[in-house]
């Protein structure tokens, strides 16, 4: 496979992890894990009459895109704290955007089964935002997941974009900026989200209850994505579903071809392509995540490991396994995931790694 493995590989022995500045006015009513800067930014915009017509969120799946443009949905409209960029939370603006009810609050993502945004949705909302607001300052449309949306969906909401109506903010949330048309995010404030330290979200899941241990777990196996580490609290299955990916691949590596082919075969029957694509996905995570801390561990570097529950394997796989090995084993599997993302033959895919994961008797 080709792709850019030299992002990966830096990304895995240096863990970059950063963070922003630090908050003000009304920062916590937003609730947002780290993220800081764009929530000031964010104020600061509303606080000096400054709104754009159209802001664009990047970043990682499950590091709070979602929930910022929520949160700054809710203050665009609150009606307490609207003078100062903070959420009540209370008022009925802020009640209703959140259930997703509010008026003029309009969110828009792939219908579910559905693997693209279509273009009939965009202009259901043009019309939809043609009307003046109901009963707030602001007609607000929350687009998720912008870069599912098919080329004639994207080209609809450029029209929108380039005739923007003064009293219509326009929240897009995507992957990466590249993966949308430039001239989309030309018309954009964009936002790019880092995922916060892991100390950041070891605090905070400290502070919501969690023990050190687990805590600490969760913000090493979350790579730095709040939303991943949230839901793991609020449904165990993820934890226990992770574990079974990372025994499947401990298995997967004293196989031979035909059995790992089998194993692909296995769990792509009974689902659907949407969620053989999310199945994938979260194996492909999962395993960059150990061959990560494999590589750490090879290359004798001081990082904390991102699975501590996994040390025994992880001791394993690098006692067995030379640097060169591991460096292929996650480059392959994080072009694996990139290929996903990309919208490839997720079987296809799956298959292709197989073929390039190491073989050893791992007892």
């Amino acid at each position: 496979m080709s792709g850019r493995p030299t992002r990966w590989i830096v990304f895995a022995v240096q863990t970059l992890w950063t963070h922003g500045q630090v908050g003000y006015n009304g920062l916590m009513s937003w609730d947002i894990i780290g993220h800081e800067w764009a929530v000031q930014l964010l104020q600061k915009h509303i606080v000096r009459g400054q709104v754009r017509h159209a802001y664009l969120f990047t970043g990682p799946d499950s590091i709070g895109k979602r929930t910022l443009a929520l949160r700054f949905a809710q203050a665009l409209n609150c009606q307490r704290g609207a003078q100062d960029g903070s959420v009540c939370g209370e008022c009925r603006a802020c009640r209703l955007t959140r259930e997703g009810t509010y008026p003029d609050m309009h969110l828009v993502e792939a219908e579910e089964g559905a693997a693209v945004l279509k273009v009939d949705q965009i202009r259901n909302l043009q019309r939809q935002l043609a009307l003046t607001p109901y009963e707030a300052k602001w007609r607000v449309a929350l687009l998720l997941r912008f870069h599912q949306a098919h080329d004639s969906a994207a080209n609809a909401l450029l029209k929108t974009l380039e005739e923007p109506s003064p009293h219509v903010v326009i929240l897009l949330t995507a992957r990466s900026a590249e993966s949308l048309l430039p001239t989309i995010v030309s018309r954009c404030e964009l936002f790019n989200l880092r995922p916060p330290t892991r100390e950041e979200l070891e605090g905070v899941l400290i502070e919501k209850g969690e023990s050190e241990e687990n805590a600490r777990l969760l913000a090493g196996i979350s790579s730095g994505r709040p939303g991943y580490a949230i839901q793991a609290i609020e449904n165990p299955e993820i934890l226990e579903r992770r574990a079974s990916i990372l025994d499947d691949l401990i298995h997967l590596l004293g196989k031979n071809r035909a059995e790992r082919f089998a194993y692909v075969e296995n769990v792509s029957r009974g689902k659907s392509v949407q969620q053989l694509r999310e199945y994938a996905e979260d194996a492909l995570i999962a395993w960059g995540g150990l061959w990560r801390d494999v590589l750490v561990r090879t290359a004798e570097a001081k990082t904390a490991a991102q699975n501590p529950d996994r040390r025994e394997d992880i001791d394993q796989l690098a006692s067995k396994l030379n640097h060169d090995h591991v460096i292929c084993a996650l480059r392959s599997t994080m072009e694996s995931l990139d290929a996903i993302h990309s919208y490839g033959n997720v079987r296809m895919v799956l298959e292709t790694l197989m073929l390039d994961l190491p073989t050893f008797s791992y007892t």
